[in-house]
């Protein structure tokens, strides 16, 4: 993956990661608005629909301390409600931060796991190609030069075996990287 791409999902991750921290913060600081929408008003209980006066000075009389009640209690609710969704949005800024970090970060690693895997093979591949060449006077068994046949023979299957581990290594690499 190249530095660009990184760079947008990071920057992307860390948007929305601000994003929801911003979003929280207002949340957290706004004033309650169901606390000064609705007031509920006293029922009547005459069939005009008229209050009398005693009915209004009872209702005067418990309907302040009622209300602070009442207002406390939808703030208490109104807080839950916020505060809940604040850390859902949190965990899910955060879930996205994560995927924007590390998707890219796994699949770089896997790529750049899978090149050093075949660097080493490859080393390996060198090595017995390089003893093959040394023994390549011992190509054809006689009854005298047995042993060195059969380690010219071991060096040419290690070297071929370890070439086809390089090449699918990066072979495997190459359809990593290029893979979305």
């Amino acid at each position: 993956m190249d530095s660009v791409r990184f760079g947008r999902a990071l920057g992307v991750g860390a948007r929305a990661a601000a994003k929801t921290l911003v979003t929280a913060v207002d949340a957290a600081t706004s004033p309650n608005p169901s606390a000064q929408a609705a007031k509920p008003a006293p029922r009547s209980t005459t069939p005009s629909g008229a209050a009398t006066t005693e009915q209004r000075a009872q209702a005067s009389a418990t309907h302040p301390a009622q209300r602070t009640t009442q207002q406390a209690a939808q703030k208490a609710a109104q807080t839950v409600v916020q505060a809940r969704q604040t850390g859902q949005g949190l965990v899910r800024g955060g879930k996205r931060f994560g995927e924007a970090v590390w998707t890219p970060f796994v699949k770089l690693s896997g790529v750049l796991g899978l090149e050093l895997a075949g660097v080493f093979f490859g080393l390996f591949a060198f090595f017995g190609a390089g003893w093959a060449w040394k023994l390549r006077g011992n190509l054809h068994e006689t009854a005298a030069n047995h042993d060195a046949h059969v380690r010219f023979l071991v060096c040419v299957i290690m070297t071929v075996v370890f070439t086809y581990f390089l090449v699918s290594s990066f072979v495997k690499a190459n359809r990593r990287s290029n893979r979305r």
